[in-house]
């Protein structure tokens, strides 16, 4: 597991993750990260715009977006994906975020079962504001049971078993994802999470993920963003959440 990586500019850290997201982010000293959900998903470039004006009220600069939750209106075949990600990933470099062939955004993506955006929307967004919590907030990316690094669809997680047998390894697998990134972004652990959010359209090992997550778990009617994926999770530590309806 790396270390966290330092975004002076946007005063937050994250862990190193792949061309569309980073695993996770974490507020450095000084800097809290609050949660801004819409009240109704919000089309893409409209989110942007939205994002972009709220951050200007609140006094902050757009390096100050750190993490997102998307909602699609179907998962993505894996090429449609990587098409998706370039057009995602192009507006953070407009906005000084994706620098260096490095993005230090965090993100989850899920496709609702019931009632689906038109088109891929924003749910929620995380940006970082001066001050200081009680405790370090953070907020870890979203990840199927596809290790990372694997190769795709070889190596996910009990491929096409949506038995509870296959159910309950690919929830392992996650959860020990989960587990990583959270130690990686400053030794945190499930008592130290705020949300925990599942998305499957299975039925869950609800058991074995709340023996982890505890009270903080929220399941989500939601399919993963690729096909061939059934499990995903995000989760986060935050003290202030917001809704703008």
């Amino acid at each position: 597991m790396s270390t966290p990586i330092e975004f002076s500019d946007g005063g937050f850290a994250f862990l190193k993750g792949v061309f569309p997201y980073s695993q996770g982010v974490v507020a450095l000293p000084g800097f809290a990260i609050e949660r801004v959900r819409f009240a109704r998903p919000v089309a893409l470039a409209e989110g942007f715009r939205q994002i972009d004006a709220y951050l200007t009220a609140r006094g902050r600069p757009r390096t100050a977006f750190c993490a997102c939750e998307l909602r699609s209106p179907r998962p993505f075949s894996f090429e449609g994906f990587a098409d998706f990600n370039r057009g995602y990933v192009a507006v953070l470099e407009e906005w000084k975020l994706f620098r260096d062939g490095v993005n230090p955004v965090a993100r989850s993506n899920v496709a609702p079962v019931v009632d689906p955006p038109a088109e891929p929307s924003f749910h929620a967004f995380c940006h970082t504001v001066p001050g200081v919590d009680p405790k370090p907030t953070f907020a870890v990316a979203g990840s199927g049971e596809w290790p990372e690094g694997g190769r795709f669809p070889d190596d996910i997680v009990a491929r096409g078993d949506t038995s509870p047998e296959g159910m309950r390894a690919k929830a392992k697998c996650v959860l020990d994802t989960m587990e990583r990134r959270m130690h990686g972004l400053g030794g945190f652990a499930w008592k130290d999470a705020t949300a925990v959010q599942v998305y499957s359209a299975y039925a869950l090992p609800i058991d074995d993920i709340a023996q982890r997550a505890g009270s903080a778990l929220q399941w989500n009617y939601c399919r993963p963003p690729i096909e061939g994926l059934d499990f995903e999770m995000d989760l986060r530590g935050l003290a202030t959440e917001h809704v703008l309806r």
